[in-house]
């Protein structure tokens, strides 16, 4: 196995160019995962870990650009006021030393249904930034995912960063698993709310092969919600039952589709009433 060492992201798109089949590695927490089980033996690694254009985040035109190594511990540090829905999914994932290491990137790289990032920014909606010799090219998050374990990249791409429209109100997420962070979550949910146009984004994740919105539940939300007035219980319970409904889950060692449904219904009414108590 090759093990290549770009130091600019232009180094590393000629090299994903020349080696399609390279797999990228930053954190490396997916993928030596995957080494050293022996799911995976690609010809090459690709790695990351020496390229600065990747690490950093700026403001842009109400987004934040967000490179695609930041690592889950900067998420929480620094962007909790303005992404405070994908800063909340970052406390989550794995241990210290995991949110030191792992990346947005990685995780949308490797297009898990499962990934804890992904939840939040499908509910605001996010666009994906990816680029190759060719160009470069942004994906709506709704377009990217594919099924479970792929997505929109083609062979010679890289995801070069992620472009998350800034907060424009309250936002939460949570999930559900035998551990909070040391664990892939049986199912999880995020939730947007955007004050100003009334409207409500969802994410639901690890319940379906790719990470989904609730739209039902969303256009339930934007005609029927009380904005500036407490939240009646029925209408956070109705949310949490659109929410499920829109789930696509499976049984498997980790839970039922009948208990991740139910999870999602309580999640769903839980988040957004916690959600809602910050709009008062």
């Amino acid at each position: 196995m090759d093990f290549l060492r770009p130091s600019t992201v232009a180094e590393a798109l000629e090299l994903k160019s020349a080696v399609p089949e390279a797999v990228p590695i930053a954190g490396g927490t997916d993928v030596m995962v995957e080494l050293n089980f022996d799911k995976r033996r690609p010809p090459a690694l690709l790695d990351l870990g020496r390229v600065t254009e990747l690490t950093g985040w700026t403001e842009q035109n109400g987004h934040v650009r967000l490179g695609a190594a930041v690592p889950y511990s900067r998420i929480v540090t620094e962007l909790a006021d303005l992404l405070p829905g994908l800063a909340m999914a970052s406390r989550t994932v794995g241990s210290p030393q995991i949110r030191n290491r792992g990346t947005v990137g990685g995780n949308l790289g490797s297009a898990s249904p499962a990934g804890d990032a992904h939840p939040p920014l499908v509910a605001v909606p996010s666009l994906v930034e990816v680029a190759s010799v060719r160009g470069t090219r942004t994906i709506p998050i709704g377009e990217f995912f594919l099924g479970p374990k792929r997505s929109a990249l083609e062979p010679d791409e890289l995801i070069t960063a992620v472009l998350v429209p800034k907060a424009a109100g309250p936002q939460q997420f949570s999930k559900v698993g035998t551990r909070n962070a040391m664990v892939i979550a049986v199912c999880s949910f995020a939730v947007s709310l955007d004050v100003a146009k009334r409207t409500v984004g969802t994410g639901i994740g690890s319940a379906g092969p790719t990470p989904l919105r609730a739209t039902a539940a969303e256009e339930f939300a934007a005609s029927a919600l009380p904005w500036g007035e407490p939240l009646p219980d029925r209408l956070a319970r109705e949310f949490g039952a659109l929410v499920a409904i829109a789930a696509r889950p499976i049984d498997d060692v980790r839970g039922t589709a009948a208990y991740r449904r139910h999870a999602l219904s309580v999640l769903a009414r839980r988040t957004l009433s916690w959600a809602w108590k910050e709009t008062s």
